[in-house]
């Protein structure tokens, strides 16, 4: 139903009927944009691959990583010592499968190409649901492309910066026993980087997405503090499936954003709550 819904305020938007398949030729031709997107960005990652691994990808397992040694200079400075230092790791990664390199080779090709053109996917979506949408409907979302990507972007650096070299000395400094050496596979390491980074990145969009459901009337601060406790069961479910081991550390490190995220929310859904309820009171 909701469907049909914004297929006929899409009608009304463009000034004519289109049927439904003129509607499915219409998000056809949007999806196939997107996808010569990434396809443009993945071919620049491929065109720049040693530099991408090597500079980007493998950056966060060395000691010199930027964030690494801001963290220490931090710590330091505010006079914890070397709490916040990270103890030098030395990151060898194997591939025990003869696939397996050429596997993550177009793997990091088709994840950095949907970094790259994720602002112009979200246009391409926003283009196909923007004729659905009255004029009032519209002032309210300018700029929403700018917010979305910057909420993603945000995520993913959240993601890299930070999450990913916890995550890398972490596991690399646990150890069992002397006897047992580390020695993750490539592919491995990338699988983790990329939850936690897109996952993240998309996991940031909960404010839009509240402030959306708030202003169609789904949601409301009042339900957001009613169910803040559900929503702390669903947030460490989230962080489990974002980050791939579920230890503590990790489940910590993502849950701790995510939930100040919600509490955004709930500050966004009171402003547009207040925002409806006075013009409700002028409209009576």
């Amino acid at each position: 139903m909701a469907l049909f819904g914004l297929l006929k305020k899409r009608d009304k938007g463009t000034k004519g009927e289109m049927s439904f398949i003129d509607h499915l030729e219409d998000l056809r031709w949007h999806l196939v944009r997107s996808l010569i997107a990434v396809a443009v960005g993945a071919v620049l990652v491929l065109v720049f691959s040693k530099d991408i691994v090597d500079g980007v990808l493998l950056a966060p397992t060395r000691s010199d990583f930027i964030s690494s040694r801001w963290l220490c200079s931090m710590g330091q400075s505010i006079g914890i010592g070397d709490a916040l230092c990270f103890k030098p790791v030395d990151a060898k990664f194997l591939e025990n499968k003869m696939t397996g390199q050429f596997i993550a080779y177009f793997t990091m090709a088709f994840i950095g190409g949907f970094v790259l053109a994720f602002p112009y996917i979200f246009w391409e979506f926003w283009r196909f649901v923007k004729p659905a949408l009255s004029e009032k409907e519209l002032k309210k979302t300018r700029g929403i492309i700018f917010w979305v990507s910057l909420l993603f972007f945000t995520g993913v650096a959240f993601g890299y910066f930070i999450m990913t070299p916890f995550m890398v000395n972490f596991y690399f400094n646990f150890k069992l026993s002397d006897q047992i050496v580390i020695m993750p596979s490539f592919s491995d390491y990338m699988e983790n980087l990329i939850y936690t980074t897109v996952g993240i990145g998309i996991l940031f969009q909960m404010p839009l997405l509240v402030m959306l459901l708030t202003k169609i009337g789904i949601l409301s601060a009042r339900f957001l503090r009613k169910y803040r406790r559900h929503a702390i069961v669903v947030i460490l479910i989230l962080a489990a499936v974002i980050t791939p081991s579920t230890d503590p550390f990790s489940l910590t490190l993502v849950t701790i954003p995510l939930y100040c995220l919600y509490e955004a929310s709930i500050m966004v859904a009171a402003r547009i709550n207040k925002r409806q309820e006075r013009e409700a009171k002028e409209w009576s």
